[in-house]
């Protein structure tokens, strides 16, 4: 089951790719996250661990299993009966950037709780994106 959200930020896409990859700074703009912490010391990219708190959720760990330099990332958290896989991706347009995000479940409790879950994913990747534009625009 996936979801999918896009917004345009009027800025360059490696400015927004920039602050995509921050992560650890993710909470001061993104209303989806309360905490972030790397779990690792290498540069942000295959393999890195990030261990995130969102409101009303447990603390999961996201590994990034896909990096492509200002184009994309794909990290997975897996629970009991629940996997999730989230793409951040960046495109460039003639005056600033196309910001998408996708977010997968899979497992038994993504198909009992999909319809609760889709509405809670979809309002959180909206806020997200919003959240983004608003950081991307005003620091610019």
């Amino acid at each position: 089951m996936t979801i999918e959200e896009t917004i345009y930020i009027d800025v360059p896409l490696n400015k927004v790719w920039n602050i995509t990859v921050d992560i650890e700074r993710w909470p001061e703009w993104n209303p989806s996250i309360t905490a972030v912490r790397r779990l690792d010391d290498n540069p942000f990219g295959i393999g890195s661990i990030v261990r995130i708190k969102q409101p009303g959720q447990p603390e999961s760990d996201w590994t990034v299993t896909e990096y492509v330099r200002e184009n994309r990332f794909t990290w997975e958290t897996h629970r009991s009966g629940l996997r999730m896989e989230a793409t951040h991706f960046v495109q460039g347009e003639e005056s600033g950037t196309l910001n998408i995000l996708r977010l997968q479940a899979s497992g038994i409790l993504a198909i009992l709780l999909w319809p609760v879950l889709r509405v809670a994913i979809r309002h959180a990747l909206k806020k997200e994106n919003q959240g983004l534009k608003f950081r991307c625009e005003r620091i610019t």
